[in-house]
């Protein structure tokens, strides 16, 4: 995908972050860090080598590296020797005992821990936002939706409350990988540490101090303990899985936003210059969620290929997994880094109209309460049959003047009845809203005291970069 398409959605960290020439200097800081734990796990090595590519870590010239990668057919191998070429001191020593995949198996994992963490700021940013919504509307009825049909109400809170629980599990999945996820580690060509054990003489304490301090300089507390000569790319497919999970969530919150933007009910920001329509200069189009809904849909479809890849890796490894990894992996962190900026601008900014949601309430209301009116019937000496039959004629002759654009005539047809054994103002008590929500409101107060809150004390949002 062209670089100036991806600008459009990602935001500027997140590119920068799998950007070539910051995966080049990762890879630089790996050798480093490699010769380093080698000279103090005891190798002849001299400082001065390892002082030369410190001193040179970002003379990095991509144009010169793919000179040399025409040549070698090998990227690792032509950053080896641009390396060697603006820090020659270090040309003897560069890479040594180490398999490719120790240097991008282990600059991937560095990598992605990064971009986890620019995630769980955005979805800590989105937790944010929208338990101010859910916090606000917490007693504001709606109807409730099954079937996309009215059901038994709910509050415009608690509702807004089904996106914050699906982004606050994306939220803890993605601390607790962020908080936990290993380096490959020194390993070699197939993992048996071979090649390292030969530079020490066949000492394997110096070999685990030599890892050990690897790990240490690149600021990770542990190693994936078995491997080939790649991590598992289990690992990949369940990285995927967590970006597949925000995928999901947005997926949710887009689709339910852009119906509640049809009914009237909810608005997502529009700019007081916005265009909704080259044709038509009414529309006011939920664009930001769509692209939600679209950028979503791309993530799940893009993300399923890390299975098929983790189960194809033959014994040690192949190299079927590279041009897929190399792909899937940064988009899969572009495109969860998109999908959570423009639900981040919707939630910060999004508008309930609550005349609608009371005009709308009204006119089902009467529907809502015909169970319960059918049991008060019962419980005054009417027959069930009968009073259902009766329910059942004027609810459907109700439900075609309300497709009419007429008020709901339901409760004044029944009065008219004659045996209908309830007065005008039972019947406007059965219909107020607060009495058809149940514990919606309360349900929304206690999930965010007890399972949000901890997460967001504090908590301040910076100014995210949403123009989107």
């Amino acid at each position: 995908m062209e670089m100036n398409v991806l600008k459009r959605y990602v935001s500027p960290e997140m590119l920068e972050l799998f950007a070539d020439k910051n995966r080049a200097l990762v890879w630089r800081r790996i050798w480093v860090a490699l010769a380093r734990a080698q000279r103090e796990a005891g190798l002849d090595l001299p400082e001065a080598a390892i002082a030369a590519m410190e001193a040179n870590l970002a003379s990095i010239n991509l144009k010169r590296v793919e000179e040399l990668e025409r040549d070698l057919r090998h990227d690792v191998m032509a950053h080896i020797h641009h390396f060697a070429e603006v820090a020659p001191e270090a040309k003897p020593y560069l890479h040594l005992g180490a398999t490719s995949c120790d240097i991008t198996d282990n600059a991937d994992l560095i990598l992605a821990r990064e971009a986890l963490r620019l995630l769980h700021g955005k979805l800590r940013t989105l937790l944010f936002h929208l338990r101010a919504l859910a916090l606000e509307h917490r007693d504001l009825p709606c109807l409730g939706y099954t079937h996309l049909q009215a059901a038994q109400p709910t509050t415009m809170g608690k509702r807004f409350c089904l996106y914050l629980a699906d982004f606050l599990s994306d939220f803890l999945l993605v601390t607790d990988t962020w908080e936990s996820l290993p380096l490959k580690g020194l390993k070699g060509a197939t993992g048996t540490q071979a090649s390292y054990l030969a530079l020490f003489d066949g000492d394997w304490r110096k070999v685990l101090q030599m890892e050990n301090r690897f790990l240490h300089a690149l600021g990770f507390s542990n190693a994936t303990p078995v491997v080939g000569q790649t991590y598992p790319r289990k690992m990949d497919k369940e990285l995927g899985d967590i970006l597949a999970g925000i995928a999901v969530s947005a997926g949710k919150m887009s689709r339910d936003f852009r119906m509640l933007q049809a009914f009237g009910e909810v608005a997502e920001p529009f700019g007081s210059k916005q265009v909704g329509s080259s044709a038509m200069p009414f529309k006011r189009n939920p664009m930001k969620m769509e692209r939600v809904t679209s950028l979503s849909r791309y993530m799940l479809n893009l993300l399923r290929g890390l299975e098929d890849t983790a189960a194809e890796q033959f014994l040690e490894r192949t190299l079927d997994d590279s041009a897929l990894r190399r792909l899937t992996l940064p988009m899969g962190f572009f495109m969860a880094d998109a999908v959570l900026r423009l639900c981040i601008v919707t939630a910060a900014g999004a508008q309930v109209r609550k005349e609608v949601i009371a005009r709308r309430f009204k006119a089902q209301a009467p529907f809502l309460v015909i169970e319960t009116l059918l049991m008060e019937w019962v419980k005054r000496g009417g027959d069930r049959q009968e009073g259902h039959e009766v329910l059942r004629q004027e609810a459907m002759k109700a439900h075609a003047a309300v497709e009419a654009g007429k008020p709901n005539p339901l409760f004044k047809n029944l009065l008219r009845r004659g045996g209908f054994p309830f007065t005008a103002a039972e019947l406007r008590g059965l219909t107020r809203p607060k009495a058809l929500v149940g514990l919606a409101p309360q349900q929304a107060r206690s999930f965010i005291k007890a399972a949000v809150d901890p997460w967001l004390e504090g908590f301040t949002p910076g100014s995210e970069d949403v123009a989107v």
